[in-house]
């Protein structure tokens, strides 16, 4: 186990954009979109130096406590059913919770529901498993709908969309949308789709800088695609595609021209991206995991349940806790602040 300097961050890097397992959450520049958190990162490596497993490791600050909350998105990055790596990683975290006192550790790796054996290990390790049953309980989603491109070309893909969602497709080509790669010159048009569609669906949306530092980050591994009818932007999305895995993060629509169905086509592009790159899968990430055709989120599915992928269950956040005592007392603040949040959010509308 080694917890990196800066200088050795390149070395991370390496290893995490080319392992199957990588995230661009557990990328270096993750930090950099991120920037009100602190960073740290642990590797195990094999007996001839190389790193076999790594953990990008998320640092927040609870100053009216004394605390800090680890957390390690969409990690560790290894062979997630080896028992060895894994406790390495986990020790490397307990050193980090007692360099920064930190009261918990959260992990919620991509791996299925199914997946028993990872499951396992992490409660051997002393890990509790959290889930909820609509999927968007945790920080992030548990549901993730995906496509998995199995080395097929864009024709093959095409073909294989439900026959609404080719329609639909081709309506927005036949009624001359056009879907642009944009750059940081079209941030306030997106922002300002993503507020409509924020107050249509009923979230809260980032601020500019939020989207402007991811785009800065991710370099080349983010793109911001924007859909124009008529010329006038009417879409927008942005997509990261970093270790074989294209993966649609946010999406906007405005309120006019929804009839031209440029929602379908954009997302159609930006899997041609994944395809042209070589990835192994595009991921519409989260979903609700209630498919009930009444429920609020259920549009949301069926939207993209009509590119035909998969819905995936997966196993949810996995804490340990140094400090149960103060994680209660953290827990039961973060609940409180989501109360006023609340009723803030209902005042304001009236």
């Amino acid at each position: 186990m080694e917890i990196l300097k800066p200088e050795q961050y390149g070395e991370y890097e390496t290893f995490v954009s080319s392992h199957p397992n990588g995230e661009f959450t557990q990328s270096i520049n993750w930090q950099k979109v991120k920037n009100n958190w602190e960073f740290e990162a642990v590797v195990s490596r094999d007996s001839q130096g190389k790193i076999v497993g790594s953990m990008g490791v998320l640092i927040q600050r609870i100053p009216l406590i004394g605390t800090s909350f680890l957390y390690a998105p969409r990690g560790p990055v290894c062979d997630l059913h080896d028992r060895d790596v894994l406790s390495d990683l986990k020790a490397g975290a307990d050193q980090l919770a007692r360099k920064h006192n930190a009261h918990m550790l959260k992990i919620d790796p991509n791996v299925p529901m199914s997946d028993t054996r990872f499951i396992e290990i992490a409660k051997g390790l002393g890990f509790r498993q959290n889930y909820g049953p609509e999927g968007f309980e945790g920080i992030q989603a548990r549901f993730n709908y995906r496509l998995y491109l199995n080395g097929r070309t864009a024709d093959e893909l095409f073909a294989n969309l439900t026959q609404k969602t080719r329609y639909n497709c081709r309506v927005a080509m036949k009624k001359g949308v056009e879907i642009r790669v944009v750059g940081k010159e079209y941030l306030d048009e997106f922002v300002r789709i993503m507020q409509a569609t924020g107050e249509r669906d009923g979230f809260n949306t980032r601020p500019k800088a939020y989207f402007e530092r991811m785009l800065d980050a991710l370099g080349e591994h983010v793109r911001m695609y924007m859909g124009f009818y008529q010329d006038q932007p009417i879409c927008g999305a942005i997509t990261t595609n970093y270790a074989g895995k294209a993966c649609y993060v946010y999406g906007a629509s405005d309120n006019v021209y929804r009839n031209v169905m440029p929602n379908y086509l954009i997302q159609w592009e930006m899997i041609q991206w994944a395809v042209e790159t070589g990835c192994t899968v595009y991921d519409f990430q989260g979903v609700s995991g209630n498919l009930d055709e009444n429920a609020h989120m259920y549009g949301l599915y069926r939207f993209k349940r009509g590119f035909n992928g998969t819905l995936d269950e997966l196993a949810g956040e996995f804490d340990y806790l140094y400090q149960p005592l103060k994680t209660r007392m953290v827990s039961h603040a973060i609940a409180l602040n989501g109360k006023l949040g609340g009723l803030k959010r209902r005042l304001k509308r009236g």
